[in-house]
């Protein structure tokens, strides 16, 4: 059984041409291409990789994203009615070498329930700063909501079992953003990830990446962007009240740091579970279940912070909201991943 090997491309060059050639060379015959909304110029691109290569072509006029042309080519392969391994994604900007894609393909016809990752090696010195610390950051963003590692959480190399169809059609996103989103998915759903090492190869410092870093970086990074306001805004209120009340109403109680920390946790929290609710997990569940899981979360959370720093207060001298800030933000990390996975689990496909 033969992998097809998808490839979408906007405003595309000769290096497509060139990629496919070679990818016939190498045995490599069944390739989709499709064409997300390039200008008319590169019409005869299309035109020589479907009349002289033999390449399926699928276009449309506006630009809609790789998500989208991904998504595209998927649901017109799976139409197509053929026996296959599944989809090797590769990019259109020569990035990819075709000996490569070959032995992506080759280990999923071996592993057929198993994601294929090529994975590229960011210590060496051709590496462009931003793809770099990119993937760090994106790697480990991913091992917060997943508890899963993953070297190169940016390859567009890949390896997807044709069972999972039905899921990658289902997965959100329209631009770079659906490629972490699969990601993600896969893991929770304990898709087998298998890393192939592949080579690093970077054309004029990877300037011809139609990636928009602050647009799909957005999108890439939203919800946990969203996630540290909506946690920003209630530290605010929660730091506030508690040193209002400490120098205020438990002022002369001797649990003071206790007291305050509850009173000031109980509505900073309420203020929480409705952000984290409609706008960051956006969970549409009717019923009491996210409110009754977060309120366990949120006990014992609060409970953490307040015995913490209630006993580091008594053996150091540092300032009590300066202990709290800290205590606060080590507890935060773990918050995101539990909300993420169990409180607010969406039913939304």
């Amino acid at each position: 059984m033969d992998s097809i090997v998808l490839i979408p491309s906007l405003n595309p060059d000769d290096k497509i041409i060139e990629l496919v050639k070679k990818l016939k060379e190498v045995n490599i015959n069944k390739i989709v291409i499709v064409n997300d909304g390039s200008d008319e110029s590169c019409l005869p691109v299309f035109e020589k990789l479907k009349g002289e290569y033999n390449c399926a072509v699928i276009s449309y006029e506006k630009n809609k994203g790789k998500g989208a042309a991904l998504k595209t080519g998927i649901e017109a392969i799976n139409k197509m009615g053929l026996e296959i391994a599944g989809y090797v994604t590769a990019d259109a900007d020569g990035q990819h070498s075709p000996y490569d894609i070959a032995r992506v393909a080759e280990t999923l016809y071996k592993n057929p329930s198993s994601l294929i990752l090529g994975v590229r090696d960011f210590k060496k010195t051709n590496v462009p700063f931003k793809s770099k610390y990119g993937n760090k950051i994106t790697s480990f963003v991913f091992l917060l909501i997943t508890g899963r590692r993953c070297s190169d959480t940016q390859t567009g190399l890949r390896g997807i079992p044709f069972s999972l169809t039905d899921e990658l059609l289902k997965i959100t996103g329209q631009r770079f953003e659906y490629e972490t989103n699969m990601l993600i998915k896969l893991a929770k759903e304990k898709v087998d990830f298998i890393e192939v090492p592949i080579e690093t190869i970077y054309i004029d410092d990877n300037r011809e990446s139609h990636f928009r870093p602050f647009k799909d970086s957005f999108l890439i990074y939203g919800q946990i962007v969203k996630f540290i306001l909506a946690s920003v805004f209630s530290s605010i209120i929660d730091l506030t009240l508690f040193t209002l009340f400490r120098k205020t109403i438990f002022m002369q109680s001797g649990f003071k740091i206790i007291y305050s920390t509850i009173a000031a946790r109980i509505i900073s929290g309420i203020f929480n579970y409705n952000a984290n609710k409609k706008a960051v997990f956006k969970n549409n569940e009717k019923n009491i279940k996210p409110l009754l899981k977060y309120t366990a979360l949120f006990l014992t959370q609060m409970t953490l912070s307040s015995i913490s720093v209630h006993m580091l207060a008594n053996i150091k001298t540092t300032n009590a909201t300066l202990l709290k800030i800290i205590v606060d933000t080590i507890l935060f990390l773990f918050s995101f991943i539990i909300q993420k996975i169990f409180v607010f689990k969406s039913n939304k496909k």
